[in-house]
């Protein structure tokens, strides 16, 4: 989920931009990013696969609602965020 947040970030950050091709690329990576999670999540038969499904979801019902409120963007790119910095402490604790 770290790695999603990049795209997911960069798309949000291009909201203002509904027609901008650096989004609609953020939006294609963040779903092919989300895909490859799943898929491995699946096959590893994980418990996360559920909140990662749900996060997808609420990614592309908040990236697709033109009126989408900042408030509710602020608060899936914080959501997304926080995977972010546990991904970058987890690697450079190793």
């Amino acid at each position: 989920m770290g790695n999603i947040y990049s795209e997911v970030g960069r798309s949000f950050k291009a909201q203002n931009e509904p027609n901008s091709r650096d989004r609609m690329e953020a939006i294609t990576r963040a779903i092919d990013l989300f895909d490859a999670t799943i898929y491995a999540l699946t096959e590893a038969k994980s418990p996360k696969l559920k909140e990662v499904l749900r996060s997808k979801e609420e990614f592309l019902n908040t990236i697709t609602d033109v009126n989408a409120s900042q408030k509710r963007i602020q608060s899936l790119d914080s959501y997304f965020l926080q995977f972010a910095i546990a991904a970058r402490l987890r690697h450079s604790a190793c």
